[in-house]
């Protein structure tokens, strides 16, 4: 069975959660703030199987059908001031799911800034899903159709089927898995193997276990290549911040384990929990998330100053001003977020010095900047190694 991480990227309230929801049974925003104010802060994710017989698609094993994918969910957060967050999820998905409203004129703000990002990241397998179609008339459905395919005009996402679907009672969603079965995993060219990236950290320990029952930080995240295995020495770079620098994380992998599952080793696709022996309170509350997860002695050196190129796309909602010296930037470089402030600049290139460093795998970066009073992703910054 091949295992696919795929994304849902669109506006707020576009309804991205409860289209996993009806997809998985499970709920992506599961922290308490989120469920407060009902909205995705985190990545959330969830997993479902595609079950196939002949040229029918199921989501429960019916008779005769055979699972044909298992598809792990990275619910993506539609709120322009949780931009960073949405990029981080780009950086582990195989494709993703652009989710658009039928209720509302398409497009909406984070609707465009999320398909930039899929533009600008080079992510080709998208499927649409137009939601709500049971808050519409016919004629609003199809009017709303019709600015979806004007929208994705010209972009990666031109020629991608949109499928109008009603999440609350389940209408259209074999549709749905029919698309997502022609998915493949996409594999990404690194020189470092194994990979993965962490996109959340744990402490699973109960308010007053005793410390002999306790047991080490957990970290969540998706190997990109290589496979890790039960026993392996590994190390976590950038690591934990100290007064003057950042410092790497040596420690074991005690257990793997996907969706609750126990493995052995642990391959790219679906979002492994990383058993380790570290002090379970230097993983606790996401603290981890970010870093880049190697076998011990393989990756290189964080960096803390980075020379870059910029690919800015043209935007008609914000005015093309240019790069100035002491401007910041939001960064993100796969699941890591980071700000930098431009110390030099010359010739199309510049000097930006990071507030958190980064492990140099890569040489593409996700850049936002300051619009008033907000982050607005931009393009795509190119480190000159």
């Amino acid at each position: 069975m091949i295992y696919l991480n795929v994304g849902t990227f669109g506006h707020v309230d576009h309804g991205k959660s409860t289209l996993t929801r009806a997809l998985t049974g499970k709920i992506t925003d599961t922290h308490s703030e989120e469920i407060k104010r009902g909205i995705t802060i985190r990545l959330g994710h969830a997993d479902f199987i595609i079950y196939k017989k002949g040229d029918q698609y199921f989501l429960k094993p019916e008779k005769g059908a055979k699972p044909v994918k298992r598809v792990f969910i990275v619910d993506a957060p539609g709120h322009e001031s949780l931009m960073a967050t949405a990029i981080s999820a780009s950086s582990i998905v195989d494709g993703a799911i652009l989710v658009i409203a039928a209720n509302e004129p398409c497009p909406q703000p984070q609707t465009k800034e999320h398909l930039a990002v899929l533009q600008m990241l080079g992510i080709k397998n998208i499927v649409i899903v137009q939601t709500k179609i049971d808050a519409v008339t016919k004629e609003q459905a199809l009017k709303n159709f019709r600015q979806i395919k004007e929208f994705v005009k010209g972009t990666v996402a031109e020629n991608a089927p949109i499928i109008p679907v009603s999440s609350t009672y389940k209408i259209n969603l074999e549709y749905i898995l029919r698309e997502l079965d022609k998915f493949q995993p996409v594999e990404k060219e690194f020189d470092y193997k194994p990979l993965a990236f962490t996109i959340r950290s744990f402490d699973v320990n109960k308010p007053g276990t005793p410390v002999k029952d306790m047991v080490g930080g957990v970290l969540g995240g998706s190997v990109i290549t290589g496979e890790f295995k039960v026993g392996d020495e590994i190390e976590i770079k950038p690591g934990i911040p100290t007064e003057n620098a950042y410092m790497p994380i040596y420690t074991k992998v005690v257990s793997l384990h996907l969706e609750g599952e126990p493995l052995e080793e642990a391959k790219k696709g679906g979002l492994i929990a990383f058993g380790t022996l570290l002090d379970p309170a230097i993983a606790r509350s996401d603290a981890l998330a970010g870093n880049i997860i190697g076998k011990k002695g393989t990756l290189p050196d964080p960096v803390r100053v980075v020379k870059m190129k910029f690919q800015f796309m043209k935007r008609d909602d914000i005015p093309e001003v240019p790069l100035k010296q002491g401007e910041p930037l939001l960064l993100n470089f796969f699941s890591v977020t980071t700000v930098g402030v431009i110390n030099q600049l010359g010739k199309g290139i510049a000097t930006v010095v990071l507030k958190k460093p980064i492990v140099p795998i890569h040489n593409k970066i996700a850049v936002s900047r300051r619009v008033g009073n907000r982050w607005r992703f931009v393009g795509i910054g190119e480190i000159l190694f």
